[in-house]
């Protein structure tokens, strides 16, 4: 293999390492979280599956924009919650629960739901492609389902262990996310500049906002909750994206830039976000008031 070819292996093996820490620090009740609360699984699906991909297309429609952005808008608004996504909510104060079950429940879905999306997709903008159940199966299964599941049955079969295990292992994730990142980033560079202009990063913006905003409302009176579903609904998995994006027909290398131009303006713009949260879980704790009510 190549070096690029050993950057990409670390990318998804840091990726299942930060899913498989996650997935000891969790129990089956995490993962049927939002089974038991029917009204706020259609808040969720309402926020991620219905309004951020017709805010996406509405963006592309609307205005000029190079192909491989409007291709990435859309295919990053269809696609599921970011395996690493769980442990940014939590410090932000949002539920561990909730984060679990939503990043399962999204996942399950977007392998009946993403194929759908891209027929329609392809056919209202003239496209050629498609992508089926398998594609994205296979893409959400390595990342999120398979390490998520044998986490969870590492803890209910080795507590003792995942209780031990889970902390080390999810930070080498991270540590082999920001090593593999970093080259990744520096090689795609240029192309991330290229796409820079003509209001691109602007509507790009708006549209992460549109989804912090979104997500924070439809998460409902629970401040935990709310937390959880506005970066869920502003950040999507990546991996997803890029497969869908392939599958409409763009070339790899652009729409991995384009992709990766959402992440970085979204990642950006959430850090306020996210220390407002931070503040007002911080206040609670010191006012006795229960920002967080319940912790499963």
């Amino acid at each position: 293999m190549d070096a690029a070819a050993y950057v990409v292996l670390a990318l998804k093996a840091s990726i299942v390492l930060a899913v498989l820490g996650l997935g000891m620090k969790a129990d089956t009740q995490d993962a049927l979280y939002l089974l038991r609360r029917p009204g706020l699984l259609i808040r969720s699906l309402l926020s991620m599956n219905v309004i951020m991909p017709l805010v996406a297309v509405i963006l592309v429609t609307t205005f000029e924009l190079p192909t491989t952005v409007k291709v990435a808008l859309v295919a990053l608004a269809i696609s599921p919650v970011p395996p690493i996504l769980p442990k940014k909510q939590m410090k932000a104060g949002g539920q561990e629960a909730y984060a679990i079950g939503l990043l399962l429940a999204v996942a399950l879905l977007s392998i009946v739901t993403v194929p759908i999306v891209v027929s329609w997709f392809v056919q209202a903008f003239d496209r050629t492609g498609g992508i089926g159940p398998l594609a994205v199966a296979k893409v959400v299964g390595a990342s999120v389902l398979a390490p998520l599941a044998v986490g969870i049955a590492v803890r209910r079969f080795l507590p003792t262990f995942a209780a031990r295990a889970a902390g080390p292992v999810a930070t080498c994730g991270n540590v082999l996310l920001i090593a593999s990142a970093l080259p990744l980033l520096f090689v795609l560079w240029p192309s991330v500049q290229a796409l820079v202009g003509n209001g691109t990063v602007a509507i790009v913006a708006a549209m992460a906002v549109i989804g912090l905003a979104t997500g924070h409302l439809l998460g409902g009176p629970e401040p935990e909750h709310r937390t959880v579903l506005a970066l869920s609904t502003a950040s999507r998995h990546p991996a997803v994206a890029l497969a869908v994006a392939v599958a409409a027909g763009e070339q790899t290398r652009p729409e991995v830039a384009a992709v990766l131009l959402y992440l970085l303006v979204a990642f950006v713009l959430s850090i306020p976000y996210v220390a407002w949260r931070k503040r007002q879980a911080a206040r609670a704790a010191v006012s006795g008031t229960p920002f967080q009510r319940t912790t499963r």
